[in-house]
């Protein structure tokens, strides 16, 4: 299957900038899930996952703004959550979805917990990688340390080599797979040099003091599905946070990945099954029946 790739133009007080999208799956399926990455990072990233979940539930990845395909800001305060969510809302309005799956990465899924926190929210399910309501700051400080001086690099190989040492975390891959995602991350200069494929301006949001993220009020404000992925060895999302998630506001499921940190690919069978299988447990069948229920007065009501 070869996915469809489009953008389309967002214009609000800073002026207009294409945001990207690659479209994996048909537009008949009935549920749809937006895929959206993290800070560094691009939507082709979630290409694995697609192939195998966009069988069954079509899937979208962004490109969000000054990473991917999609435009750089010209005004670089404008790469903040609040630009995020209006990207978000435009592309759902663009496609015609009112209800949606989301998965996010680390960046990603802080805009899934926003965008679901909302009274009305478009996020039937949500699925965060790696990432939580609390994220300490040594882990920000850590992240700091790359995004902003991004290299730039002779050539493909050397890409390669910087992206296995500086996302290692993503835990073992195989040459295939670094191969793909360098291909996706990197971006070919006139002089034939390479660079990362994102806004060096990102990074500007580490310039100053740093300190723990606290996002607990909007956490328990999410009343859908949720699923919680952790790489065990992460730094970001804690086992301490991720098992509290479990407890209060949606008490997600929680899954954790051995053998990677900040943030499982995704990329390998074992992870995507994980996925797709929890995805599935949500039949578009069973909520008709729900529903039904609901209505007759023998169900719970609400379908989830």
């Amino acid at each position: 299957m070869r996915p469809d790739q489009g953008s389309f133009p967002f214009t609000d007080d800073h002026g207009t900038i294409w945001l990207a999208f690659t479209d994996w799956g048909r537009r008949t399926l009935p549920r749809t899930m937006i895929c959206v990455h993290g800070l560094t990072r691009q939507g082709r990233d979630f290409d694995a996952l697609a192939r195998i979940v966009s069988r069954d539930i079509r899937c979208i990845e962004i490109d969000v703004a000054g990473r991917g395909r999609s435009g750089w800001l010209a005004n670089k305060d404008g790469y903040n959550f609040e630009t995020y969510i209006r990207h978000a809302d435009a592309l759902l309005d663009y496609r015609g979805l009112t209800e949606v799956e989301w998965l996010g990465t680390s960046m990603g899924g802080i805009i899934g917990m926003l965008l679901a926190a909302r009274e009305d929210g478009p996020i039937k399910r949500l699925i965060l990688n790696d990432v939580g309501p609390f994220i300490p700051k040594a882990a920000l400080e850590r992240i700091g340390t790359y995004v902003t001086e991004p290299p730039v690099f002779e050539n493909l190989n050397a890409a390669g080599d910087y992206l296995r040492e500086t996302l290692a975390d993503f835990g073992e891959l195989s040459d295939a797979d670094w191969s793909e995602m360098t291909q996706h991350s990197v971006v070919r200069e006139p002089d034939g040099t390479y660079r990362m494929h994102y806004d060096p301006a990102i990074g500007e949001a580490f310039d100053g003091p740093i300190d723990d993220v606290d996002l607990w009020a909007i956490y328990d404000a999410i009343q859908c599905p949720t699923l919680v992925l952790r790489g065990a060895n992460s730094d970001l999302l804690t086992r301490e946070t991720a098992e509290e998630m479990t407890q209060r506001g949606p008490k997600a499921d929680l899954i954790e990945f051995e053998g990677c940190g900040h943030a499982p690919a995704l990329m390998d069978e074992a992870q995507i099954s994980a996925v797709h299988e929890w995805l599935m447990q949500f039949e578009p069948a069973d909520e008709d029946e729900e529903a039904e229920e609901g209505e007759t007065g023998d169900g719970a009501g609400d379908a989830s």
